[in-house]
């Protein structure tokens, strides 16, 4: 059988790259839209097509979707100095690739557009949020990744779109989590948020499994589904996982007001070199003030999908990964 050919944006990205080996160990064929920034060093040793692009070049887009069964939409800007620096690439980049598969890719069997819970924003009164409730993002990337959703939502009489929304996904090369563990080597421990279960969370490969679910199934064309594991955890019980798999006991924890001056470091040291800022305060109170909680009970109803990876399994993962990879830097 001919193979079903895929093509990923973001594919030098965390979520990116796990969908495109996940693609691999499926038989897709699968492309990969590179820009000039692009860093493809960890594709380089994948049987991967790299399509050179931009977002904000039709042309380019027209060719990289033209004869692709299916497109994964996974790249965007995480993190920006300011507004146009998330709207330029989050919304206009989605708008025109949307565009470029409506104008060359017609019978495009599934676009999926890779979201946030940041797009529907925190759960309020500790309820956990639902497809139905009204998006209200509280921060420029969440409002971000909400217009780039209503762009997405504006083509589905034209394509065949469904929207996936992940809360914290944690994974092997993580930025965040390879932060944490950076430090925790160190045996320096940041405090991040409460006590209380504060954020749903979904394990990568999980994630990847849900993307190539939706995009098969008929049934999700026009939807939108939160992907995350049925239990929350507090920012803490993560750590503390970490703490665990590391093996470490004898640690400096940092608390939260110091974590803001380290921000506030980070954030000054991005604004002279234009790189983008490892923590920053908003990050920090976002983690400590929101409650980032979803039901994803609708893609288990209507397509029967169940998260797979639990808690410590994954934990442990990630660390055996992370010395994998300390061990062959130093």
């Amino acid at each position: 059988m001919e193979k079903m050919k895929a093509l990923v944006t973001g594919s030098s990205g965390f979520i990116g790259g796990h969908l495109v080996r996940h693609l691999l160990q499926r038989n897709f064929d699968v492309s990969c839209l590179v820009r000039t920034a692009s860093r493809t060093a960890a594709l380089a040793e994948l049987p991967v097509t790299l399509v050179g692009g931009s977002y904000f070049d039709l042309d380019s887009l027209r060719r990289a979707v033209r004869g692709m069964d299916y497109v994964f939409h996974a790249g965007a800007v995480l993190s920006a100095p300011d507004w146009p620096g998330y709207f330029k690439t989050n919304v206009e980049g989605t708008a025109n690739i949307l565009l470029a598969c409506a104008q060359a890719n017609p019978g495009l069997r599934k676009f999926v557009f890779v979201s946030s819970i940041s797009a529907a924003g925190p759960a309020r009164d500790g309820r956990p949020l639902r497809e139905s409730d009204p998006g209200r993002p509280v921060s420029l990337y969440g409002e971000s990744k909400f217009q780039a959703e209503q762009a997405a939502a504006g083509f589905m009489g034209r394509l065949p779109v469904v929207i996936v929304r992940p809360p914290n996904v944690l994974g092997a090369g993580q930025k965040e989590l390879q932060a944490a563990m950076n430090l925790m080597r160190r045996r320096i421990v940041p405090i991040i948020g409460r006590r209380a279960k504060q954020t749903s969370i979904c394990f990568v490969q999980d994630l990847v499994r849900a993307l190539l679910l939706v995009a098969e199934a008929d049934r999700a064309i026009g939807k939108t589904y939160f992907v995350a594991a049925e239990e929350s955890y507090s920012w803490r019980e993560i750590l503390q996982q970490l703490l665990r798999e590391m093996d470490l006991k004898l640690v400096l924890k940092i608390p939260h007001p110091l974590l803001l001056g380290v921000a506030w470091v980070s954030e000054a040291v991005s604004a002279l070199t234009g790189g983008p800022p490892l923590v920053t305060r908003s990050d920090l109170r976002s983690a400590r003030e929101n409650y980032w909680l979803c039901d994803a009970g609708l893609i288990g109803a209507e397509l029967g999908f169940r998260t797979e990876v639990r808690f410590v399994r994954g934990i442990g993962d990630i660390v055996r990964r992370y010395r994998t990879g300390a061990a062959s830097d130093s």
